[in-house]
């Protein structure tokens, strides 16, 4: 069974399907990529928890900047952010995002926690 949460016509935030949540990709607001990390983090928060899901049970996370010299800055946000002992599978690269004014993306797998 595959279950949707915010869908849209284009995608859904969040896709449910054996016990793992795929969010789709989040930004953040903000004028430096400190800013835009620390929201979209706090979006992919309240996702996992619609998700019935934690920080600790992210599996994968994937990261686009649109410039790598904003990698060590987005770094501290993201250090900050993860729990200790329970850091995911991650990649990140640069890429052109849709807007020119982002300057993060995030995109995060997780299993849903256990009843």
């Amino acid at each position: 069974m595959i279950e949707r949460k915010q869908t849209g016509t284009r995608m859904s935030k969040i896709v449910i399907h054996n016990q793992v949540a795929y969010l789709s990709g989040q930004v953040g607001a903000g004028d430096t990529v400190a800013d835009q990390t620390k929201d979209c983090l706090s979006r992919v928060d309240a996702l996992l928890e619609e998700a019935g899901s934690d920080r600790k049970h992210i599996l994968q996370a994937i990261i686009w900047l649109s410039d790598m010299n904003d990698f060590a800055e987005m770094n501290d946000i993201w250090d900050a952010w993860v729990p200790e002992g329970h850091a995911p599978a991650r990649a990140c690269g640069e890429a052109k995002l849709a807007r020119d004014v982002l300057k993060v993306e995030i995109i995060v797998t997780a299993a849903i926690k256990s009843s």
